[in-house]
């Protein structure tokens, strides 16, 4: 066989390869928001650097948990997760410089603490009415005051 036919060949598995990788990122979608309470969701991932380290993702509320995915990953299960009863909301403000970049367009970052530490996350203003919600539907017995 000649060598162009080789390199035809390889684009053909090359193409094919692609068209299952984004297959996968659409079938991985739709089983994440299969239960619904999914919404845009980016996460700071290097707290370090002038408006760098934001991944773009997935939020989903599952029970006392929000659970993060990446966008461009295949893998089912969350990236990374926090309790409702570790996490509180610190406050929000507009992205700025390289953020405006990297975010969805009109999301606002927000600060929030956890047993881990602080969390910056991104999300539109009616996707933070409804974690503002989701945060103050605490079950009973949790300590308000915190």
């Amino acid at each position: 066989m000649a060598w162009w036919q080789w390199l035809i060949d390889a684009a053909g598995v090359l193409l094919l390869l692609a068209l299952l990788y984004g297959l996968a990122l659409v079938v991985r979608r739709r089983v994440i928001s299969r239960h619904g309470g999914t919404f845009e969701l980016s996460c700071r991932v290097n707290p370090h650097g002038d408006g760098r380290g934001w991944v773009l993702g997935l939020g989903r509320y599952s029970g006392e948990r929000l659970e993060w995915f990446r966008v461009f990953s295949i893998d089912p299960r969350p990236k990374r997760s926090w309790a409702r009863d570790t996490m509180s909301y610190d406050g929000r403000r507009e992205a700025l410089g390289a953020e405006q970049m990297s975010l969805y367009p009109d999301h606002l970052v927000i600060h929030c603490q956890t047993r881990e530490g602080e969390v910056e996350l991104a999300m539109s203003t009616a996707s933070l009415t409804g974690f503002q919600s989701w945060l103050e539907a605490r079950p009973p017995g949790t300590d308000w005051n915190r």
